[in-house]
């Protein structure tokens, strides 16, 4: 049985902005990375049940990169996403409205390579990037 690890964040935008903000490759490509050392390039979604998520997370510096990649196994608009990575392991993604804010709450399968806290760590610097950008907005 895998770990799950669950990371989130209150972001100060009604849901409907939010669900845009997080699934549209314009706005993925300027928050979806950890740190300032990082980038995507480029993002393609195609939100539907079986539709294909392909982000690329590359190094500024361009020292080392890779293409993210998934298919959507649930999409309720506005609420929840949930897909399966190209290594098997499954997370989802719930959108909580609560007014003028959303709880993004992330829950990821982890990987068995790197240390769980790092892991917690990564996937919460991205969310984190996100209510950075989304209220930057």
């Amino acid at each position: 049985m895998s770990n799950t690890i669950e990371v989130e964040v209150l972001v100060r935008k009604p849901s409907s902005e939010v669900w845009l903000l997080f699934n549209d490759p314009t706005h993925i490509t300027r928050w979806n990375f950890a740190s300032g050392d990082w980038c995507c390039p480029r993002s393609e979604n195609d939100l539907r049940v079986g539709g294909r998520l392909c982000s690329r997370m590359e190094a500024v510096d361009g020292s080392f990169g890779f293409d993210f990649e998934a298919i959507y196994d649930e999409v309720e608009p506005e609420s929840r996403l949930a897909y399966t990575m190209t290594d098997g392991r499954k997370a989802g993604t719930r959108f909580e409205s609560m007014g003028e804010e959303t709880r993004v709450v992330t829950a990821f399968e982890a990987e068995t390579e790197n240390p769980l806290e790092l892991q917690r760590a990564g996937w919460q610097a991205i969310l984190d990037n996100f209510k950075k950008y989304a209220e930057s907005l």
